[in-house]
């Protein structure tokens, strides 16, 4: 039986390529069979971790605490330099000039991204909105965010900061960053599941030295990182921690 990889659904879709380099890879190194799967949404792939049908998973830190708390998963690494901050952008012609300028009623692009929306609500709340007092509408993707946005259909939207700057510049000068965040102990993480941690030993140096390996290298430029560091218990947990209290 294979092992089965997936990688939480809010990559950029430029990047789909390089995680199947990085499938092919990763069985080249460990020898042994292993099978990438990739879902269209948070929900769908939240059953299938919960049916057993994952071992290795690129997770979302919002999903860290279940992965972990709940089903046992270990973190190995996480990427160098990535964070996920999140930016909450509006029409170049609107004229709220801040988060507070922002008025009730406001209609909000997001998309299920659980960490991009939570930290987004949580910017909003020094113009005291909140999903009572707003209307929302949820986009698979932050292009289809940023063309509600150009198009009259959103007044603000919520975007991975990541997803944001990966935008090409003639759509970025028809938005506006009103507010980032700068939470910077928040970000994706490698996690292995029960089934697979008797190989944490291979997989640890596997995943920190690849930017060392000349393949390695280049697998990581077609997934857009940098490379991996190692990431303790103690970071996992402080990081679940945080993320825990943000929701509350």
């Amino acid at each position: 039986m294979p092992f089965n990889f997936t990688v939480s659904p809010d990559f950029a879709p430029d990047h789909m390529s390089g995680w199947f380099y990085f499938n092919t890879w990763m069985q080249r190194k460990l020898g042994t069979d292993i099978h990438l799967e990739l879902y269209d949404s948070f929900d769908e792939q939240r059953e299938a971790i919960k049916a057993g049908k994952v071992d290795l998973i690129y997770a979302n830190p919002y999903d860290a605490s279940m992965l972990v708390r709940e089903l046992g998963f270990q973190a190995v690494a996480r990427p160098i330099g990535k964070r996920d901050e999140a930016v909450v952008v509006v029409p170049a012609e609107s004229p709220a000039q801040s988060v507070e300028d922002l008025k009730e009623g406001s209609r909000l692009a997001t998309t299920d991204d659980p960490d991009v929306h939570t930290i987004g609500m949580i910017m909003l709340e020094p113009a005291d909105l909140d999903s009572g007092n707003i209307t929302q509408k949820e986009y698979d993707t932050y292009i289809l965010i940023a063309k509600a946005l150009l198009r009259g259909e959103a007044d603000v939207g919520f975007f991975l900061k990541q997803g944001f700057d990966e935008l090409s510049d003639l759509i970025k000068k028809q938005m506006r960053v009103l507010v980032s965040s700068q939470i910077s102990v928040v970000h994706h993480a490698l996690l292995v599941g029960p089934g697979m941690q008797d190989r944490m030993a291979e997989l640890k140096p596997l995943f920190v030295e690849m930017n060392k390996d000349e393949k390695g290298l280049g697998v990581l430029e077609s997934m857009g990182l940098r490379g991996f560091e190692p990431m303790t218990t103690e970071q996992t947990e402080f990081m679940i921690d945080l993320i825990d209290t943000l929701t509350i």
